[in-house]
């Protein structure tokens, strides 16, 4: 999927050393740093998917467990990335750069010894903190790095093509490690590209910092209330909805973000000013982000269970079953602007969209003799829809704000599509777990239904309410 950039504001102030100005004209150990930062982030979530039933067989965690390793990282990510540019802003972005990337090689280290399912969890939760920290932070050394308008925009090009590639890359790198060294080695393998990037980052100069205020209310609120969420959604489906701790966590998210909202009405400088989400197009941006994400990564975690618990194929085999549609992604995001420009933002928006809700409708009949080719062949709008979509909805939803607010609607974009793709696998694990914890055919065709149903909601909505170009 593409990727929703976030402007960097300018300094204040600047950490002691070297001066800043000397090295603007291009940094390619900055570039570098910041791809591989962002690609290993990226490579970490596909990867993983890949590596679940190896994970649920030497751990032995049941379905709710695979949901949590994978909804552990992608909830602290969204919730985290409320406030991370804030952070960056005030360390510094090399300097916060360099401790997203240390605590997420750690974490990664903790991934790959955690004894059980409880632990690797937990390590799962400060990788996507680290991760939360490192997205913005790339983007901002590549943006102190490059003044030059065109050499920052190929750089932000290259940086944003390195993030789709690794969408490719990840399911087949995660087959390959399982098969042959097994899943931990999916975590160990972020131990030498982390101790790369720190390396290139000893060579970047220092950044600039500027004084930003952090709303520790609204983000601890928004993390309680985003956890309890997902916890009433995947318990709930295997304790079931009236147990007594779904029904206290539900309340627990209620009561967050009835405190996330009170957080942000009264904070002098909030991560999240209300006043943003009551602007229409904002709100429907917002809303298809949303949806977009959770038709995608609902599928990608579906067919990864799908092609190994039903089909039995081997994780190599599984992997490479999802180059055919990331590379319609990485080749689609490509085109999308250009598209955009011709027909105007809004009809990429719809037409992405509804192509994405055909996706999701055609992958109803998938059975477990399903031919190989038609399973190919079925996936390739998945790949074209969502990736048509996001740039041009990206785009219009930065045109739509003041320039001041550019950053903080661009980090909300972000939130709500990971917060989509978390919920997503909460829900669609719950109805995939058959009896004794088997895969559920019929759970995975309720799950696209209800992705493909959300799809032509917010469908709708763009049409109705995003504005003609």
């Amino acid at each position: 999927m593409s990727v929703t950039l976030t402007p960097v504001p300018g300094p204040v102030r600047t950490e002691a050393g070297p001066s800043v100005a000397s090295r603007r004209s291009g940094s390619p150990a900055a570039l570098l740093a910041s791809l591989l930062g962002f690609s290993v982030i990226t490579i970490d979530v596909t990867a993983v998917n890949i590596a679940l039933p190896d994970i649920r067989a030497s751990l032995h965690g049941g379905m709710a467990g695979l949901q949590w390793v994978v909804d552990a990282y992608t909830l602290m990510f969204a919730a985290l990335m409320l406030s991370a540019g804030a952070l960056a802003d005030r360390a510094g972005a090399r300097r916060a750069y360099a401790w997203g990337v240390g605590l997420f090689t750690a974490a990664s280290l903790a991934c790959a010894l955690a004894p059980g399912i409880g632990s690797l969890i937990a390590a799962r939760v400060a990788q996507g903190g680290a991760a939360a920290i490192v997205m913005p932070a790339s983007l901002a050394l590549i943006r102190q790095a490059y003044d030059d308008p065109r050499r920052r925009a190929r750089a932000i090009a290259l940086w944003t093509v390195g993030g789709s590639a690794a969408v490719a890359v990840g399911p087949v790198l995660g087959g390959i490690l399982t098969e042959t060294a097994g899943w931990r080695a999916v975590f160990l393998l972020n131990l030498p590209v982390g101790a790369v990037i720190l390396a290139l980052l000893a060579r970047t100069a220092r950044s600039p910092r500027r004084p930003a205020p952090l709303d520790l209310a609204g983000q601890v609120s928004a993390v309680l209330a985003l956890a309890g969420l997902a916890f009433a959604v995947i318990e709930g489906g295997h304790l079931g909805w009236t147990h007594p701790s779904v029904l206290a966590a539900a309340a627990v998210a209620v009561g967050s973000a009835y405190a996330f909202h009170t957080a942000e009405k009264r904070h002098r400088a909030p991560m999240v000013p209300l006043g943003l989400l009551r602007q229409r197009q904002v709100s429907v941006a917002l809303a298809v982000g949303f949806a977009v994400n959770a038709g995608f990564y609902g599928v990608t975690f579906l067919l990864g269970l799908y092609y190994q618990q039903l089909r039995g194929m081997s994780g190599v085999t599984a992997g490479l079953m999802f180059v055919p549609m990331a590379a319609f992604v990485t080749g689609t995001n490509l085109v999308s602007p250009r598209l955009a420009e011709r027909i105007g933002r809004r009809r990429v928006v719809v037409i992405g969209q509804a192509v994405l809700a055909v996706a999701m409708f055609a992958l109803l009949p998938l059975t477990a003799h399903t031919p190989l080719w038609l399973v190919l062949a079925l996936l390739v709008p998945t790949g074209i829809g969502g990736a048509l979509a996001v740039p041009a909805l990206t785009a219009q939803l930065i045109d739509s704000v003041p320039g001041e607010r550019a950053g903080t609607a661009s980090g909300l974009l972000n939130s709500l599509r990971q917060t989509g793709g978390a919920l997503s696998v909460a829900l669609f694990g719950a109805l995939l777990a058959g009896a004794g914890g088997t895969f559920s055919l019929p759970g995975m065709r309720v799950g696209l239904l209800v992705a493909g149903l959300t799809l032509c909601a917010t469908t709708a909505l763009a049409a109705w309410l995003l504005p003609r170009d």
